[in-house]
Protein backbone atom coordinates (compact mmCIF):
# COMPACT_ATOMS: atom_id res chain seq x y z
CA UNK A 1 0.00 0.00 0.00
CA UNK A 2 1.22 3.54 -0.66
CA UNK A 3 0.75 6.33 1.52
CA UNK A 4 0.83 9.86 1.40
CA UNK A 5 4.19 10.04 2.89
CA UNK A 6 5.15 7.75 0.15
CA UNK A 7 3.87 10.25 -2.63
CA UNK A 8 5.69 13.30 -0.95
CA UNK A 9 9.11 10.96 -1.02
CA UNK A 10 8.41 10.43 -4.88
CA UNK A 11 7.66 13.84 -5.33
CA UNK A 12 10.95 14.91 -3.46
CA UNK A 13 13.00 12.42 -6.12
CA UNK A 14 11.24 13.69 -9.44
CA UNK A 15 12.87 16.90 -7.75
CA UNK A 16 15.62 15.60 -7.83
CA UNK A 17 16.25 16.23 -4.08
CA UNK A 18 19.64 13.53 -3.11
CA UNK A 19 19.64 14.31 0.53
CA UNK A 20 17.49 15.78 3.31
CA UNK A 21 19.22 16.79 6.45
CA UNK A 22 17.04 17.04 9.79
CA UNK A 23 16.32 15.58 13.22
CA UNK A 24 13.52 12.61 13.82
CA UNK A 25 10.46 12.68 15.57
CA UNK A 26 7.45 10.59 16.46
CA UNK A 27 5.15 12.47 13.67
CA UNK A 28 7.59 12.32 11.06
CA UNK A 29 7.88 8.42 11.88
CA UNK A 30 6.18 7.45 8.66
CA UNK A 31 8.39 10.21 6.50
CA UNK A 32 11.45 8.64 7.99
CA UNK A 33 10.15 5.29 6.68
CA UNK A 34 9.19 6.24 2.97
CA UNK A 35 13.24 8.08 2.81
CA UNK A 36 14.97 5.02 3.98
CA UNK A 37 12.69 2.67 1.20
CA UNK A 38 13.25 5.87 -1.82
CA UNK A 39 16.89 6.64 -3.43
CA UNK A 40 17.24 9.62 -0.93
CA UNK A 41 19.19 9.69 1.97
CA UNK A 42 18.37 11.18 4.99
CA UNK A 43 21.24 12.24 7.59
CA UNK A 44 20.42 12.85 10.85
CA UNK A 45 21.91 16.12 12.72
CA UNK A 46 22.24 16.98 15.94
CA UNK A 47 20.33 20.23 15.88
CA UNK A 48 17.68 21.12 13.64
CA UNK A 49 19.22 24.52 12.84
CA UNK A 50 21.87 22.58 12.00
CA UNK A 51 19.75 20.66 9.43
CA UNK A 52 18.35 23.98 8.54
CA UNK A 53 22.09 25.33 7.34
CA UNK A 54 23.24 22.82 5.97
CA UNK A 55 19.93 22.67 3.58
CA UNK A 56 20.93 26.57 3.04
CA UNK A 57 24.19 26.11 1.86
CA UNK A 58 23.55 23.38 0.02
CA UNK A 59 21.33 25.72 -2.01
CA UNK A 60 23.00 28.52 -1.91
CA UNK A 61 26.47 26.50 -3.72
CA UNK A 62 24.33 24.67 -5.95
CA UNK A 63 21.14 26.84 -6.88
CA UNK A 64 19.23 23.78 -6.18
CA UNK A 65 16.73 23.77 -2.74
CA UNK A 66 18.59 22.38 0.01
CA UNK A 67 15.90 20.45 1.84
CA UNK A 68 15.85 19.84 5.83
CA UNK A 69 13.01 18.08 8.11
CA UNK A 70 12.09 18.46 11.74
CA UNK A 71 8.83 17.05 14.03
CA UNK A 72 6.60 19.72 15.26
CA UNK A 73 6.53 21.71 18.37
CA UNK A 74 10.23 22.49 19.61
CA UNK A 75 11.59 20.50 16.07
CA UNK A 76 10.19 23.12 13.96
CA UNK A 77 10.95 25.91 16.04
CA UNK A 78 14.22 24.91 15.88
CA UNK A 79 14.76 24.82 12.06
CA UNK A 80 13.70 29.14 12.01
CA UNK A 81 16.75 30.52 12.36
CA UNK A 82 18.74 28.50 9.24
CA UNK A 83 15.31 28.73 7.10
CA UNK A 84 14.99 32.66 7.74
CA UNK A 85 18.68 33.07 7.29
CA UNK A 86 17.98 31.29 3.76
CA UNK A 87 14.96 33.56 3.43
CA UNK A 88 16.85 36.77 3.64
CA UNK A 89 20.05 35.34 2.03
CA UNK A 90 18.29 34.62 -1.29
CA UNK A 91 18.97 30.05 -0.62
CA UNK A 92 16.48 28.09 -2.57
CA UNK A 93 15.41 26.07 0.67
CA UNK A 94 12.32 23.11 1.53
CA UNK A 95 11.45 23.00 5.43
CA UNK A 96 9.21 19.75 6.32
CA UNK A 97 7.48 19.47 9.14
CA UNK A 98 5.47 17.10 10.90
CA UNK A 99 2.84 17.94 12.79
CA UNK A 100 0.27 16.21 15.33
CA UNK A 101 -3.15 14.49 14.18
CA UNK A 102 -5.89 16.99 12.62
CA UNK A 103 -8.21 15.53 15.20
CA UNK A 104 -6.35 17.21 18.32
CA UNK A 105 -5.29 20.58 16.65
CA UNK A 106 -8.57 22.20 17.35
CA UNK A 107 -7.63 22.26 21.02
CA UNK A 108 -4.37 22.68 23.50
CA UNK A 109 -2.20 19.68 23.15
CA UNK A 110 1.12 18.64 23.35
CA UNK A 111 3.92 20.01 21.52
CA UNK A 112 1.21 21.61 19.12
CA UNK A 113 1.81 24.47 17.80
CA UNK A 114 0.40 26.49 14.76
CA UNK A 115 3.54 26.11 12.65
CA UNK A 116 2.65 27.19 9.47
CA UNK A 117 1.50 30.90 11.27
CA UNK A 118 4.60 30.70 13.12
CA UNK A 119 6.55 30.09 9.55
CA UNK A 120 4.73 33.17 7.94
CA UNK A 121 6.95 35.78 8.71
CA UNK A 122 10.35 33.69 7.42
CA UNK A 123 9.30 31.67 4.07
CA UNK A 124 8.59 33.14 0.76
CA UNK A 125 5.29 30.39 0.99
CA UNK A 126 4.04 27.70 3.36
CA UNK A 127 1.20 25.47 3.96
CA UNK A 128 -0.14 22.71 5.38
CA UNK A 129 -1.10 19.04 3.22
CA UNK A 130 -4.03 18.88 4.82
CA UNK A 131 -5.24 15.87 2.28
CA UNK A 132 -2.78 13.09 -0.04
CA UNK A 133 -4.56 14.42 -3.15
CA UNK A 134 -2.85 17.73 -2.49
CA UNK A 135 0.95 16.21 -1.89
CA UNK A 136 1.96 16.85 -5.69
CA UNK A 137 0.85 20.12 -6.58
CA UNK A 138 2.44 21.38 -2.55
CA UNK A 139 5.87 19.83 -3.49
CA UNK A 140 6.07 21.24 -6.46
CA UNK A 141 5.05 24.63 -5.45
CA UNK A 142 7.35 24.85 -3.03
CA UNK A 143 10.24 23.73 -5.17
CA UNK A 144 9.58 26.67 -8.10
CA UNK A 145 8.89 29.11 -5.65
CA UNK A 146 12.23 28.16 -3.61
CA UNK A 147 14.21 28.47 -7.01
CA UNK A 148 12.61 30.83 -9.09
CA UNK A 149 14.46 34.14 -9.12
CA UNK A 150 14.68 35.72 -6.16
CA UNK A 151 14.79 32.53 -4.46
CA UNK A 152 14.33 32.06 -1.09
CA UNK A 153 12.93 29.58 1.72
CA UNK A 154 9.14 27.33 2.01
CA UNK A 155 7.76 25.00 4.25
CA UNK A 156 5.42 21.86 3.97
CA UNK A 157 3.72 21.23 7.28
CA UNK A 158 2.43 17.12 7.04
CA UNK A 159 0.13 15.80 9.86
CA UNK A 160 1.61 12.79 10.46
CA UNK A 161 -2.41 11.21 10.51
CA UNK A 162 -2.40 12.73 6.81
CA UNK A 163 1.25 11.25 6.20
CA UNK A 164 -0.08 7.72 6.84
CA UNK A 165 -3.30 7.97 4.82
CA UNK A 166 -3.27 5.63 1.33
CA UNK A 167 -3.39 6.45 -1.88
CA UNK A 168 -4.59 5.15 -4.71
CA UNK A 169 -1.67 4.31 -6.56
CA UNK A 170 -3.46 4.89 -10.18
CA UNK A 171 -5.05 7.84 -9.57
CA UNK A 172 -3.62 10.71 -11.22
CA UNK A 173 -3.20 12.51 -7.94
CA UNK A 174 -0.77 10.09 -6.88
CA UNK A 175 1.89 11.12 -9.63
CA UNK A 176 3.98 13.36 -8.87
CA UNK A 177 4.49 16.65 -11.30
CA UNK A 178 7.75 16.57 -12.80
CA UNK A 179 9.90 19.38 -13.08
CA UNK A 180 8.66 21.51 -15.88
CA UNK A 181 11.61 23.42 -18.23
CA UNK A 182 13.02 26.14 -16.27
CA UNK A 183 10.54 29.51 -15.94
CA UNK A 184 12.37 31.71 -18.62
CA UNK A 185 13.29 35.10 -16.94
CA UNK A 186 12.57 38.07 -19.15
CA UNK A 187 14.89 40.26 -21.52
CA UNK A 188 15.40 43.67 -21.02
CA UNK A 189 13.12 46.18 -22.94
CA UNK A 190 14.64 48.29 -25.35
CA UNK A 191 13.57 51.61 -23.93
CA UNK A 192 15.32 50.94 -20.35
CA UNK A 193 18.67 49.54 -21.79
CA UNK A 194 19.11 52.97 -24.16
CA UNK A 195 18.43 54.56 -21.19
CA UNK A 196 21.05 52.51 -19.02
CA UNK A 197 23.63 53.19 -21.85
CA UNK A 198 23.21 57.02 -21.66
CA UNK A 199 23.19 57.45 -18.03
CA UNK A 200 26.45 55.43 -17.83
CA UNK A 201 27.74 57.45 -20.64
CA UNK A 202 27.29 60.91 -19.12
CA UNK A 203 28.68 59.66 -16.10
CA UNK A 204 32.40 60.60 -15.26
CA UNK A 205 32.73 57.77 -12.57
CA UNK A 206 30.66 54.99 -13.34
CA UNK A 207 31.06 52.14 -10.89
CA UNK A 208 29.69 48.37 -11.00
CA UNK A 209 28.26 47.46 -6.99
CA UNK A 210 28.13 43.83 -7.52
CA UNK A 211 25.25 42.12 -5.47
CA UNK A 212 24.26 38.62 -4.34
CA UNK A 213 22.62 38.56 -7.16
CA UNK A 214 25.20 38.95 -10.14
CA UNK A 215 26.56 35.27 -8.09
CA UNK A 216 23.28 33.54 -7.62
CA UNK A 217 21.26 34.42 -10.96
CA UNK A 218 25.48 32.67 -12.82
CA UNK A 219 25.80 36.03 -14.05
CA UNK A 220 29.60 36.35 -13.24
CA UNK A 221 30.67 35.58 -17.06
CA UNK A 222 28.14 38.04 -18.56
CA UNK A 223 29.08 40.68 -16.17
CA UNK A 224 32.88 39.97 -16.44
CA UNK A 225 32.33 40.49 -20.34
CA UNK A 226 30.51 43.63 -19.42
CA UNK A 227 33.46 45.17 -17.31
CA UNK A 228 36.32 44.04 -19.88
CA UNK A 229 34.31 45.62 -22.97
CA UNK A 230 33.21 49.33 -20.77
CA UNK A 231 36.74 49.40 -18.27
CA UNK A 232 34.64 50.09 -15.83
CA UNK A 233 35.67 49.54 -12.21
CA UNK A 234 33.71 46.92 -9.71
CA UNK A 235 33.08 46.96 -6.01
CA UNK A 236 31.01 44.04 -4.44
CA UNK A 237 29.16 43.53 -1.50
CA UNK A 238 29.87 41.02 1.23
CA UNK A 239 27.57 38.40 -0.71
CA UNK A 240 28.41 39.55 -4.05
CA UNK A 241 32.52 38.52 -3.43
CA UNK A 242 34.15 36.76 -6.49
CA UNK A 243 31.37 37.82 -9.20
CA UNK A 244 34.48 38.93 -10.67
CA UNK A 245 38.00 37.88 -10.34
CA UNK A 246 39.75 40.24 -7.17
CA UNK A 247 43.11 39.73 -9.47
CA UNK A 248 41.02 41.73 -12.44
CA UNK A 249 42.44 45.83 -12.10
CA UNK A 250 38.69 46.89 -11.88
CA UNK A 251 38.20 44.74 -8.86
CA UNK A 252 38.02 47.15 -5.71
CA UNK A 253 36.66 44.06 -3.84
CA UNK A 254 34.50 45.01 -1.35
CA UNK A 255 32.49 48.43 -0.16
CA UNK A 256 34.89 48.23 2.89
CA UNK A 257 37.95 46.96 1.24
CA UNK A 258 41.16 48.45 1.19
CA UNK A 259 43.97 51.01 3.37
CA UNK A 260 42.22 53.84 4.84
CA UNK A 261 38.75 52.63 3.29
CA UNK A 262 39.91 53.08 -0.50
CA UNK A 263 36.48 51.29 -2.28
CA UNK A 264 34.57 53.20 -0.12
CA UNK A 265 35.95 56.31 -0.88
CA UNK A 266 35.82 55.41 -4.93
CA UNK A 267 31.98 54.86 -4.48
CA UNK A 268 31.41 58.34 -3.13
CA UNK A 269 33.29 59.26 -5.73
CA UNK A 270 31.28 57.52 -8.20
CA UNK A 271 28.54 59.74 -9.96
CA UNK A 272 26.54 56.22 -11.09
CA UNK A 273 26.33 53.28 -9.76
CA UNK A 274 25.46 50.28 -11.96
CA UNK A 275 24.13 48.11 -9.01
CA UNK A 276 23.71 44.59 -10.39
CA UNK A 277 21.86 41.14 -8.44
CA UNK A 278 21.73 44.25 -5.54
CA UNK A 279 19.76 44.00 -2.08
CA UNK A 280 19.97 46.95 -0.19
CA UNK A 281 19.27 44.69 2.49
CA UNK A 282 23.14 43.53 1.89
CA UNK A 283 24.82 46.87 2.69
CA UNK A 284 22.51 50.52 3.39
CA UNK A 285 23.09 52.48 0.72
CA UNK A 286 22.73 55.47 2.81
CA UNK A 287 26.44 54.74 2.99
CA UNK A 288 27.34 55.57 -0.01
CA UNK A 289 24.82 57.79 -1.58
CA UNK A 290 24.55 59.82 1.40
CA UNK A 291 23.45 63.31 -0.47
CA UNK A 292 21.48 61.45 -2.87
CA UNK A 293 23.37 62.56 -5.83
CA UNK A 294 24.53 59.13 -7.84
CA UNK A 295 22.84 57.80 -10.49
CA UNK A 296 21.83 54.95 -10.23
CA UNK A 297 21.13 52.25 -12.82
CA UNK A 298 19.35 49.19 -11.48
CA UNK A 299 19.70 45.89 -13.07
CA UNK A 300 17.90 42.56 -11.31
CA UNK A 301 14.97 40.35 -11.39
CA UNK A 302 12.64 42.43 -9.35
CA UNK A 303 11.70 46.24 -9.62
CA UNK A 304 13.99 48.22 -6.85
CA UNK A 305 13.31 48.27 -3.28
CA UNK A 306 11.88 52.03 -2.64
CA UNK A 307 14.18 54.09 -0.43
CA UNK A 308 14.97 57.44 -0.38
CA UNK A 309 18.40 56.64 -0.65
CA UNK A 310 18.18 54.21 -3.30
CA UNK A 311 16.08 55.76 -6.40
CA UNK A 312 17.71 54.69 -9.67
CA UNK A 313 17.56 56.77 -12.72
CA UNK A 314 16.37 53.74 -14.59
CA UNK A 315 15.62 50.13 -13.50
CA UNK A 316 16.29 47.03 -15.98
CA UNK A 317 13.75 43.98 -14.68
CA UNK A 318 15.09 41.14 -16.45
CA UNK A 319 17.55 38.02 -16.66
CA UNK A 320 20.99 39.87 -15.28
CA UNK A 321 22.93 38.31 -17.44
CA UNK A 322 21.05 39.14 -20.74
CA UNK A 323 20.37 43.12 -19.75
CA UNK A 324 24.04 43.40 -18.79
CA UNK A 325 25.20 41.74 -22.16
CA UNK A 326 22.57 44.53 -24.06
CA UNK A 327 23.35 47.34 -22.18
CA UNK A 328 27.39 47.00 -22.80
CA UNK A 329 26.39 46.56 -26.41
CA UNK A 330 25.29 50.22 -26.21
CA UNK A 331 28.22 51.64 -24.68
CA UNK A 332 31.47 52.32 -26.38
CA UNK A 333 34.27 50.43 -25.90
CA UNK A 334 36.39 51.63 -23.22
CA UNK A 335 34.09 54.11 -21.87
CA UNK A 336 34.90 54.01 -18.44
CA UNK A 337 39.09 54.26 -18.46
CA UNK A 338 39.12 52.14 -15.19
CA UNK A 339 39.15 55.80 -13.39
CA UNK A 340 40.24 53.83 -10.02
CA UNK A 341 43.20 51.65 -11.30
CA UNK A 342 45.61 52.79 -8.91
CA UNK A 343 43.42 51.58 -5.99
CA UNK A 344 43.49 48.06 -7.49
CA UNK A 345 46.51 47.69 -6.64
CA UNK A 346 46.69 49.26 -2.89
CA UNK A 347 43.99 47.28 -2.01
CA UNK A 348 44.94 43.65 -3.41
CA UNK A 349 48.65 44.60 -2.20
CA UNK A 350 47.25 44.95 1.60
CA UNK A 351 45.18 42.02 1.56
CA UNK A 352 47.47 39.69 -0.22
CA UNK A 353 50.67 40.61 2.37
CA UNK A 354 51.60 37.72 4.74
CA UNK A 355 52.74 38.77 7.60
CA UNK A 356 55.72 39.04 9.12
CA UNK A 357 57.25 37.49 12.03
CA UNK A 358 56.65 39.49 14.78
CA UNK A 359 53.43 40.91 13.70
CA UNK A 360 50.22 40.12 16.21
CA UNK A 361 48.41 36.89 15.31
CA UNK A 362 44.98 38.52 13.91
CA UNK A 363 42.30 37.13 11.39
CA UNK A 364 43.30 39.86 8.78
CA UNK A 365 46.87 39.33 9.27
CA UNK A 366 46.37 35.48 8.85
CA UNK A 367 44.38 35.83 5.72
CA UNK A 368 46.65 36.23 3.30
CA UNK A 369 48.15 32.76 4.04
CA UNK A 370 44.67 31.08 3.99
CA UNK A 371 44.38 32.27 0.58
CA UNK A 372 47.44 30.79 -0.45
CA UNK A 373 46.70 27.33 1.08
CA UNK A 374 43.47 27.27 -1.20
CA UNK A 375 43.17 27.25 -4.38
CA UNK A 376 41.04 29.45 -6.90
CA UNK A 377 37.86 27.30 -6.65
CA UNK A 378 37.77 26.37 -3.10
CA UNK A 379 35.60 27.20 -0.97
CA UNK A 380 35.54 29.25 2.18
CA UNK A 381 32.31 29.60 4.46
CA UNK A 382 32.56 32.07 7.25
CA UNK A 383 30.59 32.15 10.42
CA UNK A 384 29.54 35.54 11.53
CA UNK A 385 31.68 38.04 14.13
CA UNK A 386 34.82 40.09 14.09
CA UNK A 387 36.02 37.51 11.79
CA UNK A 388 33.30 37.88 9.12
CA UNK A 389 34.06 41.22 8.82
CA UNK A 390 37.52 40.24 7.93
CA UNK A 391 37.09 37.71 5.69
CA UNK A 392 34.64 40.00 3.62
CA UNK A 393 37.05 42.85 3.59
CA UNK A 394 40.20 41.29 3.28
CA UNK A 395 39.81 37.72 1.99
CA UNK A 396 40.75 38.07 -1.79
CA UNK A 397 37.83 35.45 -3.62
CA UNK A 398 38.52 34.65 -7.38
CA UNK A 399 35.60 32.51 -8.64
CA UNK A 400 32.16 33.23 -8.00
CA UNK A 401 30.47 31.12 -4.71
CA UNK A 402 33.66 30.26 -3.67
CA UNK A 403 33.10 32.78 -0.38
CA UNK A 404 29.86 32.14 1.20
CA UNK A 405 29.36 35.28 4.37
CA UNK A 406 25.67 35.36 5.53
CA UNK A 407 24.78 39.06 5.36
CA UNK A 408 21.22 39.21 4.99
CA UNK A 409 20.30 37.83 8.24
CA UNK A 410 23.80 37.32 9.65
CA UNK A 411 22.98 34.41 11.92
CA UNK A 412 25.97 32.71 13.82
CA UNK A 413 26.53 29.06 13.72
CA UNK A 414 26.40 28.68 10.28
CA UNK A 415 29.91 27.79 8.97
CA UNK A 416 30.41 24.07 10.28
CA UNK A 417 26.89 22.70 9.48
CA UNK A 418 27.32 25.20 6.15
CA UNK A 419 30.94 23.48 5.37
CA UNK A 420 29.66 19.94 5.86
CA UNK A 421 27.46 20.96 3.04
CA UNK A 422 29.43 22.45 0.82
CA UNK A 423 31.54 19.70 1.07
CA UNK A 424 29.26 17.13 0.04
CA UNK A 425 27.71 19.13 -3.05
CA UNK A 426 30.88 20.18 -4.12
CA UNK A 427 34.04 18.63 -5.78
CA UNK A 428 36.89 21.55 -3.85
CA UNK A 429 38.23 22.13 -0.49
CA UNK A 430 35.80 23.41 1.85
CA UNK A 431 37.09 25.77 4.49
CA UNK A 432 34.67 27.09 7.59
CA UNK A 433 35.84 29.91 9.53
CA UNK A 434 34.69 31.10 12.56
CA UNK A 435 34.90 32.53 16.14
CA UNK A 436 34.98 30.70 19.50
CA UNK A 437 30.94 32.05 19.69
CA UNK A 438 29.53 30.82 16.69
CA UNK A 439 31.66 27.49 16.38
CA UNK A 440 30.71 26.32 19.67
CA UNK A 441 26.75 26.61 18.54
CA UNK A 442 26.92 24.39 16.38
CA UNK A 443 30.03 22.41 17.33
CA UNK A 444 28.30 19.20 17.66
CA UNK A 445 27.82 18.77 13.99
CA UNK A 446 31.49 17.66 13.41
CA UNK A 447 29.92 14.25 14.89
CA UNK A 448 27.72 14.39 11.62
CA UNK A 449 30.61 15.42 9.86
CA UNK A 450 32.88 12.62 11.15
CA UNK A 451 29.80 9.81 10.70
CA UNK A 452 29.27 11.20 6.60
CA UNK A 453 32.93 10.61 6.33
CA UNK A 454 33.72 14.71 5.47
CA UNK A 455 36.57 16.13 4.97
CA UNK A 456 37.16 19.90 5.07
CA UNK A 457 39.12 22.33 7.32
CA UNK A 458 37.50 24.55 10.22
CA UNK A 459 39.51 27.20 11.41
CA UNK A 460 38.49 28.40 14.81
CA UNK A 461 39.60 32.20 15.75
CA UNK A 462 39.83 32.21 19.54
CA UNK A 463 39.69 35.18 21.99
CA UNK A 464 36.95 34.12 24.45
CA UNK A 465 34.69 36.71 23.74
CA UNK A 466 32.06 37.88 21.09
CA UNK A 467 34.34 40.08 19.74
CA UNK A 468 32.17 42.05 17.27
CA UNK A 469 30.21 43.42 20.11
CA UNK A 470 32.74 44.13 22.16
CA UNK A 471 34.38 45.98 19.53
CA UNK A 472 31.41 47.85 19.08
CA UNK A 473 30.72 48.43 22.72
CA UNK A 474 34.21 49.89 23.41
CA UNK A 475 33.80 52.41 19.88
CA UNK A 476 30.40 53.31 21.60
CA UNK A 477 31.30 53.42 25.34
CA UNK A 478 34.74 53.21 25.96
CA UNK A 479 34.37 49.75 27.57
CA UNK A 480 32.58 46.41 26.83
CA UNK A 481 30.24 43.94 28.98
CA UNK A 482 28.46 40.89 28.73
CA UNK A 483 30.59 39.56 25.87
CA UNK A 484 32.95 37.21 28.07
CA UNK A 485 33.83 33.59 27.50
CA UNK A 486 35.27 30.29 28.25
CA UNK A 487 36.03 27.31 26.12
CA UNK A 488 36.99 23.93 26.02
CA UNK A 489 40.68 22.96 24.91
CA UNK A 490 39.35 22.96 21.11
CA UNK A 491 42.19 20.78 20.12
CA UNK A 492 41.51 18.36 22.41
CA UNK A 493 37.74 18.71 21.81
CA UNK A 494 38.18 17.92 18.04
CA UNK A 495 40.45 14.69 19.00
CA UNK A 496 38.00 12.91 21.24
CA UNK A 497 35.76 13.09 17.19
CA UNK A 498 39.00 11.62 15.77
CA UNK A 499 39.72 14.68 13.46
CA UNK A 500 43.46 16.03 13.18
CA UNK A 501 43.70 19.07 15.29
CA UNK A 502 46.36 21.63 15.03
CA UNK A 503 47.06 24.47 17.39
CA UNK A 504 50.23 27.08 15.60
CA UNK A 505 51.49 29.64 17.98
CA UNK A 506 53.70 30.99 15.51
CA UNK A 507 53.37 32.29 12.00
CA UNK A 508 55.26 29.64 10.32
CA UNK A 509 53.60 26.90 12.49
CA UNK A 510 49.81 28.81 11.07
CA UNK A 511 51.14 28.70 7.41
CA UNK A 512 52.28 24.72 8.30
CA UNK A 513 48.72 24.17 9.17
CA UNK A 514 47.21 25.59 6.77
CA UNK A 515 49.12 24.16 3.98
CA UNK A 516 48.75 20.66 5.19
CA UNK A 517 45.09 21.09 6.45
CA UNK A 518 43.46 22.82 3.67
CA UNK A 519 44.21 20.45 0.50
CA UNK A 520 43.92 16.84 2.51
CA UNK A 521 40.61 14.85 2.42
CA UNK A 522 40.74 14.42 5.91
CA UNK A 523 38.76 16.54 8.33
CA UNK A 524 40.83 18.81 10.56
CA UNK A 525 40.64 21.62 12.66
CA UNK A 526 43.30 24.37 13.43
CA UNK A 527 42.55 26.62 16.11
CA UNK A 528 44.44 30.50 16.02
CA UNK A 529 44.92 31.74 19.55
CA UNK A 530 44.18 35.89 18.60
CA UNK A 531 46.57 38.48 19.93
CA UNK A 532 45.40 40.31 23.23
CA UNK A 533 41.79 41.11 23.80
CA UNK A 534 39.23 43.69 23.65
CA UNK A 535 40.02 46.84 25.27
CA UNK A 536 38.13 48.38 27.83
CA UNK A 537 36.74 44.82 29.35
CA UNK A 538 34.97 44.28 32.43
CA UNK A 539 37.22 43.33 35.28
CA UNK A 540 35.03 40.30 35.82
CA UNK A 541 35.88 39.29 32.33
CA UNK A 542 39.39 39.54 32.73
CA UNK A 543 39.52 38.30 35.85
CA UNK A 544 38.38 34.79 34.26
CA UNK A 545 40.78 31.96 34.54
CA UNK A 546 42.58 31.33 31.14
CA UNK A 547 40.88 27.97 30.04
CA UNK A 548 44.17 27.03 28.50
Amino acid sequence: MSTASDLLVACLEAEGVETVYGVPGEEVEDLLFSLRASSIEFVPTRHEQGAAFMADVHGRVTGEAGVCLATLGPGATNLITGVADAELDKSPLVAITGQGGRERLHKESHQALDVVDVFEPVVTWNTQIAAPETVPESVRKAFKLAEYEKPGATHLELPEDVAAEAVETDSVDATPIFEPEQVRRPDPDDASVERAASVIEAAERPIVLAGNGAVRTRASDRLRAFVDRLDIPVVATYMGKGAISDRDPASLMTLDSGPEGEAERAIERADCVIAVGYDIAEHDPQAWNPDLDTAIVHVDHEPAEVYRHYTPAVEIVADVGAALEAVGEQVPVGACSLWCADRHDRILAEATAPPDTDDPITVRNALPLLREAMADADVLVSDVGSHKMAIAQSFPTYEPNTCIVSNGLASMGIAVPGALAADRALDSNVVAATGDGGFLMNAAELETATRLDCGFTVVVFTDDDYGLISEKQVDHRGESTGTGLSNPDFGTFAESFGIDAYRPETWDAVDAAFAAAVPSDDLALIEIRLAGTPDGRDPTDSERPDSR
